[in-house]
């Protein structure tokens, strides 16, 4: 059985699953007390593409309809696009994930309906002790429906982005062999920008490299293919698509905070005077080009939970984290 002392973090669940850190069995008794815990009727539920992504997504979704849920069931997506069905469809959502981590780990990351965020104080702990005393299954089962959600969540970047306006770039793209190769094609497909993939083909072992992006290691092969293609930029994903580190021009990487900036002075033109939020570990100079921006700077703890739930409080246009994650 899962060690629920272990694997339940500040923000998420995660553990090992080739030493029963995290099991079917527990990812079974996991499903059926988040399904209790947001007392919802339908829950959307996504995967990576791990190897043990099926067996632990497959126990997840059965403790769902275990409890009379019906499930969505994404397929292998992006982490993003488990959000953006949460919002679009109104519904709780989960993810079967470890982002970064090695093979061996899998987890499991949560959300309320209009991707609310589920944390340590927002019910991660509750979901926890009603997993471990067990609960009881519902008279009649859920039924589980396979749903289309990267399409949407496609035409939503497009509903933020003018891809006209980045046409005349050329672009490297490493997608750490996770679960950026399901998107990535599509969208590029439909702007005129020129793309160079780099393994972008789906695989839960990394065979290349880790998919973790902040390790500077692991962006030596998209340097080396952006001097061979004379790329403009580079843009790095972790496992599970929901953090992007960029390399410039000059083939130097860019910090998130100084992304964050960017990309928060891009939002405040178009919105003057909006709340842009950033954690506690970016750069002093993330929240003075806020200011200086005409923005509102907020900083927050650190982890997807707490920025999101900021945000949501203050009504913000975008977050940054150093980690690369960007809302």
């Amino acid at each position: 059985m899962s060690d629920f002392g272990k694997i339940f973090k500040a923000y998420d669940i995660r553990g090992r699953t080739d030493i029963g850190e995290l099991d079917a069995a527990g990812a079974r008794s996991i499903g059926a007390a988040f399904a209790r815990f947001v007392g919802a009727t339908r829950i959307a539920v996504g995967r990576d593409c791990r190897d043990s992504s099926p067996a632990i997504a497959g126990a997840f979704i059965e403790g769902i309809t275990g409890q009379g849920v019906d499930v969505l069931d994404l397929g292998e997506v992006a982490t993003d696009t488990v959000y953006y069905v949460s919002g679009s469809e109104d519904v709780p959502g989960a993810m079967i994930t470890a982002s970064h981590n090695p093979p061996e780990y899998n987890g499991i990351k949560l959300c309320r309906e209009s991707a609310a965020p589920v944390g340590h104080d927002t019910g991660l702990q509750e979901i926890r002790q009603m997993a471990e005393q067990g609960v009881d299954v519902a008279d009649s089962s859920g039924s589980v429906a396979s749903f289309n959600g990267t399409a949407g969540y496609i035409e939503h970047l497009f509903s933020i982005v003018h891809g006209p306006a980045i046409s005349d770039l050329s672009v490297a793209v490493d997608g750490g062999n996770g679960m950026a190769g399901v998107v990535l094609p599509e969208v590029f497909s439909r702007i005129s920008a020129g793309l160079t993939p780099l393994y972008l083909e789906p695989d839960g072992t990394f065979p290349n490299h880790p998919a973790d992006p902040l390790n500077p290691e692991n962006l030596v092969d998209l340097i080396a293919l952006m001097e061979t293609e004379g790329s403009d930029l580079g843009v790095a994903f972790d496992g599970d698509a929901d953090r992007a580190f960029f390399i410039d021009d000059r083939r130097e990487p860019l910090s998130g905070s100084t992304t964050t900036a960017l990309i928060a002075r891009w939002f405040l033109a178009r919105e003057p005077g909006a709340t842009i939020v950033h954690n506690l570990i970016t750069s002093r100079a993330v929240p003075e080009i806020v200011s200086a921006a005409g923005g509102t700077p907020v900083r927050t703890r650190v982890g997807h939970s707490y920025i999101k739930q900021v945000m949501a409080e203050t009504g913000a246009v975008f977050g940054g984290e150093h980690s690369g994650h960007y809302y």
